[in-house]
């Protein structure tokens, strides 16, 4: 298997649910997995290892992705679950989901990222209010970059 072929495959396995996939012909075998930290690691029989990252796949266009939260002093940081850009609203004539002084609880839409032409919406999972937002609307986030602060209920 060449490495074009690889390429494709690992494009097939981002494009759908699959977790896990393994090929075996008679030059090696191939084993894609998805992860939360996506990568894609190729062994041949000749412990060669080729490794490529690949973006988060959404299972679905509307997904509750959890928020990945840390204290800090006495509040506490909701982060991005995912590599996208950062939303605040559903589109321009929508209201906010967020804002300083939002009243949060658990289950709360905070935002929207939008990761490969899908909009997942974030979901709070913890009580409290809003005091500060970090990322501006229509802004590149990272993985496990911090959004909001909030202090809790």
């Amino acid at each position: 298997m060449d490495l074009k072929q690889i390429h494709e495959l690992i494009k097939i396995v981002n494009k759908s649910n699959i977790g896990e996939i393994s090929i075996e012909d008679k030059d090696g075998k191939v084993t894609i997995k998805q992860k939360e930290e996506p990568a894609i690691t190729v062994a041949t029989p000749s412990h060669q290892v080729f490794s490529t990252s690949a973006a988060p796949v959404a299972a679905a266009p509307v997904v509750a992705a959890p928020a990945p939260v840390a204290k800090v002093d006495n509040l506490i940081t909701i982060k991005s679950p995912m590599i996208g850009t950062f939303y605040l609203r559903a589109s321009p004539d929508k209201p906010l989901f967020a804002e300083v002084g939002t009243v949060l609880a658990p289950g709360k839409v905070v935002c929207i990222i939008e990761a490969m032409k899908l909009f997942n919406e974030i979901e709070s999972e913890i009580s409290g209010t809003i005091v500060k937002v970090l990322v501006d609307d229509a802004s590149p986030v990272e993985y496990d970059q911090p959004l909001f602060l909030v202090e809790p209920a």
